[in-house]
């Protein structure tokens, strides 16, 4: 732990499961089309349901008062900064995800209310409730996705509980291996098995078919909850999907931007690094704005990993009379790489003339 307090770098929770590292935290605020607007440092030990009033007031003093709506995942707004945004004078909406435990308090009474079909494999319904509309979206896609899942991991438990229950184990032995396959597993699943190890170190199993019932109910549904109007669903199950933008920005700034790890120790060496990093964030999604004019499909990684085969070399030749030959070239497009170069409108300049270097006087 750094010894000075003004320090960022801070032991807190780590969603990569490196609690043994020092860390700071990151908070990025994007336009609906994904473009960057700001970002800010915290220390590392910083809770992300703390970072909103901040974001709220450095967005406000930047560009100003105007309707804004943000959504968020479930972790960041608490319940006073949700009712202080109700509250406040200049209008400000919200969209945040909640957590599943409402959706258990909240379901005697969304079993009465009708399902509107917003598009197609995409549903929702509505429920108005204390100056707020809790919307309850059900995806086929994400269904599917969900249950295949969910199926793969109960099958590889079951399979991997009976190994354990085959093997010649003392019953401390039993257990930690039984305590493996359910960490293995996720929380989710291992839930849906009972499992019980006697004095004798004998294993029994059996699947709760109650709860893998209430499960299957519950895949591919979401629970939101916002104080923008009921009238348009669909729009609030686009807003919702903003987030996409929020998380692929992270994985592209951790992925392709080499954002971490961060090998340095002083603060404003850090700040610095991220700096770097948020601009080379805003040059790659400037990119993806012109790709998804011309050439739509088509991500930023794809075209840096293509655009690496040109190569740039200069090549000395020294000839007899002491000078020598200086030819800079490029290496000559591929098919694919110069179809991408025309579909940006990015001619190659034409190879420079070659130098030749007098040889130093002695």
């Amino acid at each position: 732990m750094p010894d000075d307090e003004s320090d960022p770098r801070r032991f807190g929770y780590s969603r990569d499961k490196r609690g043994d590292c020092v860390q700071v935290i990151v908070a990025l605020v994007v336009t609906p089309e994904g473009l960057p607007l700001a970002y800010e440092m915290f220390p590392g030990n910083t809770a992300d349901k703390t970072t909103l009033r901040d974001m709220l007031k450095l967005i406000q003093q930047r560009y100003g008062t105007a309707e804004r709506i943000w959504v968020m995942d479930r972790g960041i707004p608490t319940e006073a900064v949700l009712a202080e945004l109700r509250q406040s004078e200049a209008k400000v909406s919200y969209l945040v995800g909640t957590p599943k435990g409402r959706l258990t308090k909240l379901e005697k009474e969304l079993a009465d209310k009708p399902w509107q079909q917003v598009r197609e494999q995409l549903r929702v319904k509505l429920l108005p409730q204390e100056g707020e509309v809790y919307v309850l979206a059900e995806s086929g896609a994400r269904i599917s996705k969900e249950r295949g899942m969910r199926r793969r991991k109960l099958k590889a438990l079951w399979q991997r509980l009976h190994e354990i229950q085959q093997q010649d184990l003392t019953r401390d032995q039993r257990l930690e291996k039984l305590g493996g396959a359910r960490d293995r597993a996720g929380r989710a699943v291992a839930a849906l098995i009972h499992t019980t190890v006697a004095e004798s170190g004998q294993l029994t199993f059996r699947l709760d078919r109650q709860k893998l019932r209430t499960v299957r109910q519950r895949e591919g549904r979401y629970l939101l909850r916002t104080n923008l109007s009921a009238d348009n669903p669909e729009l609030l199950w686009r807003c919702y999907m903003q987030l996409v933008f929020v998380e692929e920005a992270f994985r592209t700034l951790k992925g392709d931007l080499g954002l971490r790890p961060i090998y340095h120790h002083k603060a404003d060496r850090i700040e610095a690094h991220l700096f770097v990093a948020f601009l080379a964030y805003c040059l790659s999604i400037t990119l993806r704005q012109r790709l998804k004019a011309l050439a739509g499909g088509l991500m930023p990684r794809v075209v840096f990993e293509k655009l690496a085969t040109l190569q740039l070399l200069d090549v000395r030749v020294p000839t007899t009379d002491g000078r020598k030959l200086l030819l800079v070239r490029r290496t000559e497009p591929d098919r694919d790489v110069a179809l991408l170069l025309a579909r940006l409108n990015l001619p190659l300049p034409p190879q420079p003339p070659p130098h030749i270097s007098l040889p130093k006087p002695s």
